[in-house]
């Protein structure tokens, strides 16, 4: 049997906590978007960068398929989210 601190047989376990973590950061740059007054804390929480891609066009004779654009926002109050849920979790399991 692994060692329980296994990273290696633990695949689903980073993959939920990165996706809870991202989730939980996105409602925390929202929530400061909307209720934060102007300033250099609002700025600096919620600047985030936005990578996209696409469209990308797939032309199968028969069917034409549009994919995109996909974007992806991520700030800092983002990243904090997957720190915290990461931490969260690791303690819990």
């Amino acid at each position: 049997m692994p060692p329980r601190g296994s990273a290696r047989h633990r695949p689903m376990f980073h993959a939920i906590a990165l996706t809870i973590g991202f989730v939980v950061g996105g409602f925390l740059t929202q929530f400061c978007r909307r209720f934060l007054p102007a300033g250099a804390v609002k700025e600096f929480l919620t600047t985030g960068v936005t990578p996209s891609f696409g469209p990308i066009q797939i032309d199968l004779v028969i069917i034409k398929l549009a994919i995109g654009p996909v974007a992806l926002d991520v700030a800092l109050l983002s990243l904090a989210g997957v720190l915290i849920a990461y931490l969260i979790a690791r303690s819990l399991f």
